[in-house]
C-alpha cells in the first residue's frame, strides 16, 4: 500500500505538499481503524409488529437469513470496535419482503449502525427492524507485558 501511495506522489508532482499530507493521514487513520474493528459471527436486531405493538430481539449469523414477518433479514458483516476505542456497531445488511405474491423484494441493502437506530432502520408499513448489537466477536489479545523487575 505504501509503494502504491509513493507511486501516486511521483504521478502526480503538482499536488500541494500540504493537501497531500493531509490526505495521506486522513487514509492512514481510517485503515487503522477499520483493521482494528472486531469482526462479530451473530447481529443481534430488534423488530417491531405494527399490529401487535410488540417488539421482538432475534439473533441472525453473519451470511444466515431469518424470517421476521414478511421481511427476510441477511446480515453480511457485524463489526464492533475494540473496548479501547467509542463504542460503535455497525452491520452491513440486506432485507428483503416477500410479497403477497410469493415474490421477493429487496427493500434494504446498506449499513446499519446500533448507536443510530433511526439512521438506516428498515421501516415497513407492517415490519420495522434494527440493529441492536453485535457478538461473539474475539477481542484483542492485550499486548505483552514484561513483568517488573526484568
Amino acid at each position: 500500500m505504501i509503494f502504491l501511495l509513493h507511486r501516486v506522489v511521483l504521478m502526480l508532482p503538482r499536488l500541494r505538499p500540504a493537501a497531500f499530507t493531509l490526505g495521506f493521514l486522513s487514509f492512514t487513520v481510517m485503515a487503522a481503524s477499520a483493521q482494528e474493528r472486531i469482526q462479530n459471527p451473530i447481529a443481534i436486531f430488534a423488530g417491531l409488529d405494527k399490529i401487535t405493538g410488540r417488539i421482538v430481539q432475534f439473533d441472525v449469523a453473519v451470511n444466515e437469513t431469518v424470517q421476521f414477518g414478511a421481511l427476510q433479514v441477511t446480515p453480511k458483516t457485524c463489526l464492533t470496535n475494540p473496548p479501547t476505542e467509542t463504542p460503535e456497531t455497525v452491520a452491513f445488511v440486506e432485507v428483503d419482503e416477500i410479497t403477497l405474491q410469493k415474490e421477493t423484494k429487496r427493500i434494504f441493502s446498506g449499513w446499519m449502525f446500533a448507536s443510530s437506530p433511526g439512521l438506516n432502520a428498515v421501516e415497513h408499513p407492517i415490519n420495522d427492524v434494527w440493529l441492536i448489537e453485535c457478538k461473539g466477536g474475539a477481542t484483542p489479545a492485550p499486548p505483552d507485558i514484561p513483568p517488573v523487575g526484568q
